[in-house]
Parts: structure tokens; sequence; C-alpha cells
């Protein structure tokens, strides 16, 4: 039987030798890094090089559609200065949307689980959302409003989330109609529910609607504007939490989303 010395040195010297097998795992692992670190850089330099001047377009618009250094003549300079300043707000909304895609599929988010209170998520996209809520003549309720769970969530992706639902329930709500927001707590979950009251999708539709540039309807018939990116993106976020995106509808009867995560 080997002495207990022998064994010691047996054991550092597997350690210190590792298999081909080790080897080519810890080199997989090295090149995997190395090719997120890359992600990370390219998305940051894209992220900034198309934001930056987009940001200064949507600002310096604004100052002309608003006449602050004095009037500019002939009303139609104000006219297009809005359009400027409009369509470079709906650009900005767009790479934002293509880059966090981007991440998403190429595992490079950092995602931060912390406890994030609900009630002050959602105040925080209502507020957000407030002139186009306004706008479209929309009413946001918010059922149990004051008492809502805690959910275990990254709080930038949390509200990234809950944007994009809100959003698109607006957006695709009539008139006068009613967009319900909830939460309760089942099990170890908190299932989020967002439902409005628009014409709802065919029910075999809702698979394709979480494939990217993906939208319900006919493109011939669309009457709302968007490239159909913000559910995808939910769905993505809400898996790399450890949670999952849920639809529901059918034609005439609106659009149900199910958001559940972690309790946090």
């Amino acid at each position: 039987m080997p002495e207990p010395a022998s064994l010691d040195a047996s054991l550092a010297s597997a350690l210190a030798d590792p298999t081909p097998t080790d080897r080519r795992a810890a080199a997989e692992e090295r090149r995997r890094l190395a090719l997120d670190d890359r992600k990370r850089s390219f998305l940051r330099m894209v992220s900034h090089e198309l934001r930056t001047p987009l940001n200064a377009v949507i600002g310096f618009s604004e100052i002309l559609s608003q006449e602050l250094y004095g009037p500019l003549g002939a009303p139609q300079y104000k006219e297009y200065a809005t359009i400027v300043h409009d369509s470079g707000v709906k650009l900005l909304k767009l790479v934002n949307q293509v880059v966090e895609l981007a991440r998403l599929e190429g595992h490079v988010t950092d995602i931060k689980m912390t406890p994030e209170r609900l009630d002050e998520a959602i105040e925080d996209v209502i507020e957000s959302l407030r002139a186009e809520i306004a706008r479209r003549d929309v009413i946001v309720h918010v059922i149990g409003q004051g008492a809502l769970p805690t959910v275990l969530a990254d709080g930038r992706g949390l509200r990234t989330m809950l944007i994009n639902l809100v959003q698109n329930a607006v957006t695709h709500s009539p008139a006068g109609g009613v967009v319900h927001i909830a939460a309760v707590k089942i099990g170890g979950e908190i299932e989020i529910t967002v439902r409005d009251q628009g014409p709802g999708v065919e029910s075999a539709e809702l698979p394709r609607l979480l494939q990217p540039f993906e939208q319900g309807g006919s493109p011939l018939t669309r009457k709302n504007e968007g490239v159909g990116l913000g559910l995808p993106i939910v769905d993505l976020l809400s898996r790399a939490m450890g949670g999952q995106l849920k639809l529901s509808s059918s034609l005439g009867a609106g659009f149900l989303a199910r958001l559940i995560l972690p309790v946090g």
C-alpha cells in the first residue's frame, strides 16, 4: 500500500500536469473570454459612435424647433426642425434596441441581480412614457399600486423589460383604452402581467413575435410603428435573469404579456 507521502506526491503531480482534455478546456475558456472581451469592445464602440452624433442631432434640432435663440424666419424651418428631432429620437431608440439585442444574443450583458421594488420600477416606467400615454389617450391602471411585491432582477434590465411591455400595450390600445398592470406572488416567483384592450393577434402568431424584427398583423394593414425588437429583448432579458416571458392573445381579445421573475 503506498505511503501517504507518495500519495501526496502523486496528487501534486496530477495537478501540475493537466491532461490533454484539461488543457483543451482551459484553452477554449481563454478563447471564449477573449471573444467576449472583443464583443464588449465592439458594442461599446458602436454604441458610442452612433449615440453621440444622434444625441447632438436631437439636442440641436430641439433648440431650433423651440427657437431658443430667436425666430428662424419662415415657419417651415421650425416644422422641419421638429421633424428632424422626432426622427432622431426614433432612430436613437432603434439603435438602443439593436445594441441591446446584440448584447443579449452575444451573452455579453452584465446582469447584476438585486431585490427590486416593483412599485418604484413601474412608477419610473410610467413616468418615462407619460407623454406617449397622454398622446395616445390611454389610461394605465396599476392594480395594487403601493403594495406590489419585490422581485430579484437586474435593475436596469427590469425597467427595460417593463418599458417595452407597457409601451407595446399602449401602442396597440385604442383611444380611451385601459392598460392593466398587476403582479402576484406564485410560489417562489412573481408574475407581472400587462394586459391591453387592443385588437390582439391570432394565437398561432405568438411564437413569431418573439423573433427579432417580427410584428403582428400584415405589413399592408399594420398601423403602428416599430421594428419588432421589444418583445424579443424582453424574452432574452427575462431568461438571462432566470425568468421567462409568456404571451397570450386572440383576435379581438387584446394582448396579455406575463413576465415571470424570481421573488426578491
